[in-house]
């Protein structure tokens, strides 16, 4: 067969990577199968396909959106998610006892795998290592902890963070401001504010030292600034300057102009599942949906729709944070924080 009449797949370098089942391209990019509707990592020991057969994506949440769904030698079998399950649990256990969590050779140890393979799986079925998984469990317990405790001190060490210096050293990417704020709801933080009117009615925008940390949606102004000074009781909620409307302008095109994207930086807040989960959501394409299902078995936890649609629920970040592309398993709309008619107008306009 000549150059010429080689399938592009064929002659694309991606497919060199896919022969040779080079490890270190997993991660740049994922195959489909036509013939077997599956996608693939390059270093898969699956049968190698037909090159006029393969289609070429950049993540796993593009060749779902396409209609493939992973194989059964890229997906974790039974025996690993329990494996991962325990491992969760035994982190979940340290945590809530005030403990460090367990190192990653002690928990490949308890696994019965190697680091190496215990890591990759890990970070398979959770789509977070178990460094940051642990990091996100003591965050979460720590934003409990924090508005109970009588010092900042007390609710590190409940936490499970061994050493209170550790702790400030990631105080910032655990609570989005510094613990005494945290605990005294926002007091100190300076939080940069606008209301303005897009396609969707009234859009309120908010913005912390980190990024944007709101985006609400509704028929009034008003009542979206009483639930942003709800969600910052103590802190200095302020007018924005012209910089800050460049962003607000920004938001506001993105929500007109789906596809055009939004290169801002967010400051998300949530726990660890909620957080996997806005994840997900955020590599769902324009224009596409996805159930909770899907959703929940793409973070690795089939049964967790109900616990899925929770984190929808709790997302305060309209359209940065897609949940409107999240319908249920027959494709009809389900509710949506800032109203069902909004959700539709959403997708129309990503559709078009």
């Amino acid at each position: 067969m000549t150059s010429a009449a080689l399938p592009p797949s064929a002659t694309d370098p991606r497919w060199a990577a896919v022969l040779a089942r080079d490890a270190r391209a997993d991660g740049r990019f994922v195959y489909g199968v036509r013939t077997t509707g599956v996608w693939c990592h390059p270093s898969s020991p699956t049968r190698r396909p037909r090159p006029d057969n393969v289609e070429f994506f950049d993540s796993p949440a593009a060749a779902e959106a396409a209609g493939y769904r992973p194989s059964r030698r890229t997906a974790p079998d039974g025996e690993h998610a329990a494996r991962v399950a325990a491992a969760c649990a035994r982190i979940e256990a340290c945590v809530q006892a005030g403990e460090p969590a367990p190192g990653l050779h002690a928990l490949a140890d308890a696994a019965g795998l190697s680091p190496f393979h215990f890591h990759r799986v890990f970070k398979a079925a959770t789509g977070q290592t178990p460094a940051a998984w642990a990091r996100a469990r003591r965050a979460a317990a720590l934003r409990q902890a924090l508005p109970r405790s009588a010092r900042v001190t007390d609710a590190v060490y409940d936490a499970g963070f061994g050493a209170a210096s550790r702790f400030y050293a990631q105080a910032d990417a655990a609570l989005g401001m510094a613990p005494g704020a945290f605990r005294a709801g926002g007091r100190g933080q300076c939080i940069r504010f606008a209301v303005a009117q897009c396609a969707l009615g009234a859009i309120l925008v908010a913005e912390s030292a980190r990024g944007l940390c709101a985006i609400a949606l509704g028929d009034e102004p008003e009542p979206l600034v009483r639930q942003l000074q709800d969600q910052f009781p103590q802190a200095q909620l302020v007018g924005g300057d012209a910089a800050f409307e460049r962003h607000v302008a920004q938001v506001i095109g993105f929500v007109e102009q789906p596809r055009i994207g939004l290169e801002l930086p967010l400051d998300v807040r949530g726990t660890a599942f909620q957080q996997r989960v806005w994840q997900a959501l955020r590599q769902v394409p324009a224009g596409s949906t996805v159930s909770y299902a899907d959703i929940a078995r793409r973070i690795g936890q089939p049964r967790a729709t109900r616990a899925v649609a929770r984190a929808c629920a709790a997302n305060t970040l309209a359209v940065a944070i897609p949940c409107h592309r999240v319908v249920r398993s027959d494709g009809a709309l389900s509710g949506y924080r800032w109203g069902v008619e909004r959700k539709a107008q959403l997708l129309g306009r990503e559709r078009s």
